[in-house]
């Protein structure tokens, strides 16, 4: 399987993590780093079929790059041991917005949907967006394909009280202490090595669209606001 040919470089480059090893081994990074792409660029023209705007990004402005920014960790290996693409309309990566996340790690793959540590401005308006529309949040929660795949929130970073400005008595007061609006889904082995893979992925993606039109409608309208 290709993904098996992605997760055997990244095992041994976590055994290997210097740069000898690595342009040694030049080929097998750029033929993993080939196939990557390829998935991504499938994911993109899925996702683009519910998503629209995903369809004006490409590739490359959503694949993270292998190398660490070690300038400031104490931990100084210079590669990153996984894969991810990041697939959001208005900049890939970079984007402010909620989209799609994949991660291909020999400790555990994974996907994610939603927004990632949103700046100071954007996550104090999501916080006001949920509270002004939490029927709406929960009712995108209560889904039962959305339930299937996404349990919960991810919490971490998580406030341990209540945001200022918000009645501590809130129904659902932990969404507002979270630091991400994001879920997430890990992958096992049956559907690394399915033929339908990236088809799978698309579908869940797909469960997770209503979730970030939800946050991206707050993020669309701060942004318009700072301009």
């Amino acid at each position: 399987m290709q993904i098996d040919i992605i997760l055997n470089f990244l095992r041994d480059l976590s055994a290997n993590n210097n740069r000898e090893w690595f342009v040694a081994n030049r080929e097998r990074y750029d033929a993993a780093r080939s196939i990557f792409e390829n998935i991504s660029n499938k994911l993109i023209l899925g996702i683009g079929s519910f998503d629209k705007p995903i369809l004006n990004v490409q590739p490359k402005d959503c694949l993270f790059r292998i190398y660490r920014d070690i300038r400031f960790s104490y931990d100084k290996t210079p590669y990153k041991t996984h894969f991810g693409v990041y697939i959001a309309a208005h900049g890939g990566r970079k984007s402010e917005f909620a989209g799609y996340y994949l991660h291909l790690d020999p400790k555990g793959c994974f996907l994610c949907a939603g927004v990632w540590q949103p700046p100071p401005n954007n996550l104090k308006a999501l916080r006001q967006a949920v509270y002004d529309n939490i029927d709406e949040l929960n009712e995108i929660r209560a889904d039962k394909q959305f339930k299937k795949y996404f349990s919960g929130f991810y919490d971490e970073d998580k406030l341990k009280t209540i945001p200022a400005g918000f009645p501590k008595d809130f129904p659902d007061a932990d969404l507002l202490k979270l630091k991400h609006y994001l879920v997430e889904y890990p992958i096992d082995e049956t559907m690394l090595n399915s033929e339908n893979f990236c088809e799978k992925l698309v579908e869940i993606f797909k469960i997770a669209y209503p979730f970030n039109q939800f946050l991206n409608y707050t993020i669309f309208e701060q942004r318009a606001k700072n301009k």
